[in-house]
């Protein structure tokens, strides 16, 4: 213990010989690690948010659908449709985890007013089931659907603000039908509604269930039922319990498959770049540890005259290299998670156009980042190791050292 102790006064002293390159040296490890912790915030937002944006307006953490649906085509045949929504609905939202269940019917169609025609995506829905409370509470403008109502939709801002329309605007809407014709009607614009995500916001519109059944002769179908569980986990057994010949139940992974893969083929380059600041990091502080070496090569040979060991000698430079990472590491803990506090309120703007070329990823026009304490704690842990095997060249220069050649070297 009194070695140690002895150990540690030498290294605690030599760190404070040169205050400006140990000062530096440390700014270069908080920097590094701040660095760290932000990026992986940032990729743990965005990937949270992605998903939870396309769970929560689109997906749902389960799918009911016929087992002939396919998604690409919105197909409107009887035959790619389910039946017998009453009994489905009763028994899904009996079942233990699911929080609640949505009916809806998607259609393929053209918005056209006076200037322009663009095409959409028409969704039925039952207006008061809580699936739908996101578009419910981004209503922006005007009043939000009836579950009676047979003559009005809501559109999306970014959708009717690009065509010069809001609350009140009467639109015509052509709507594919299941017979393969085209319907056209008249509806008035009940209201307006933002959800932050671009691609939602610029080409959907919602109508009650019943009239989007009755325009495009769907009947009693609908193309799914989207069922909110209690979290992702509990996707899987109610996706089981709902599992019967002629449907076809997908999960939220499922559903999100182009999501999951896009961010397995990112992260190798993420930690690619992980591993590149780490080893500048540890590069910067093995330099520091080798000029001091080098600055104190007479010191080291009288010391290893005294009697001092050759692992007593790496203990000691090892030392110096665990008190700047650990003193950098704990700066770099307050700077990183100071900016991504900051930034999971405020967020960083990427505009609209960038949103938009994002095509099958719900990505909002503002990202926030995502405080994650598993991750900080792996990557402040993964830099101490580093930089303690950078400082290990130094370390064993110094403990090779031979007195008399060191007692020489003025």
């Amino acid at each position: 213990m009194t070695a140690f102790k002895k150990l540690w006064v030498i290294a605690y002293r030599d760190l404070g010989r040169n205050r400006r390159r140990s000062a530096l040296t440390l700014l270069a490890v908080a920097l590094g690690l701040a660095l760290l912790i932000l990026m992986s915030s940032y990729i743990a937002g965005v990937v949270d948010g992605s998903i939870s944006d396309s769970i929560l307006l689109s997906t749902g953490h389960v799918q009911v659908r016929s087992e002939t649906y396919q998604m690409e085509q919105t197909s409107l045949e009887w035959g790619d449709l389910l039946e017998d929504r009453g009994g489905l609905l009763a028994s899904a939202t009996q079942i233990k985890g699911v929080v609640t269940a949505a009916p809806v019917l998607w259609a393929r169609g053209y918005l056209t007013t006076a200037a322009e025609t663009v095409g959409v995506r028409v969704t039925g829905i039952d207006p008061d089931s809580d699936f739908h409370a996101p578009i419910r509470s981004g209503l922006v403008a005007g009043q939000y659907l009836a579950a009676g109502d047979r003559g009005g939709v809501l559109v999306g801002k970014k959708l009717a603000d690009s065509l010069g329309i809001g609350a009140g605007s009467k639109i015509s809407l052509l709507v594919g039908t299941s017979n393969g014709e085209i319907d056209e009607n008249v509806f008035t614009v009940r209201g307006t509604f933002s959800t932050g995500v671009l691609t939602y916001d610029e080409s959907t519109i919602y109508m009650p269930l019943a009239k989007a059944q009755a325009i495009t002769g769907a009947g009693d179908h609908i193309s799914a039922l989207i069922l909110l569980t209690e979290d992702a986990g509990t996707a899987a057994p109610v996706a089981a319990a709902l599992r019967a010949p002629g449907r076809n139940v997908v999960t939220w992974e499922d559903m999100n498959a182009l999501i999951l893969q896009g961010i397995g083929s990112a992260m190798s380059f993420y930690y690619l770049m992980y591993g590149i600041v780490i080893l500048v990091v540890a590069v910067i502080i093995a330099n520091t540890l080798l000029m001091s070496v080098f600055e104190r090569t007479r010191e080291l040979g009288i010391l290893a005259a005294l009697g001092m060991k050759a692992r007593q000698i790496t203990a000691m430079i090892l030392m110096e290299a665990g008190v700047l990472a650990l003193l950098g590491i704990l700066c770099g803990i307050i700077m990183g998670s100071l900016v991504v506090w900051y930034l999971s309120i405020n967020g960083i703007p990427i505009g609209d156009q960038i949103a938009s070329v994002a095509q099958g990823f719900a990505i909002r026009s503002v990202l926030y980042t995502k405080f994650v304490p598993a991750q900080i704690f792996g990557l402040s842990l993964a830099m101490l190791i580093i930089v303690l095997l950078g400082a290990l060249y130094p370390a064993r220069f110094a403990a090779r050292l031979e007195p008399v050649e060191a007692l020489h070297n003025l």
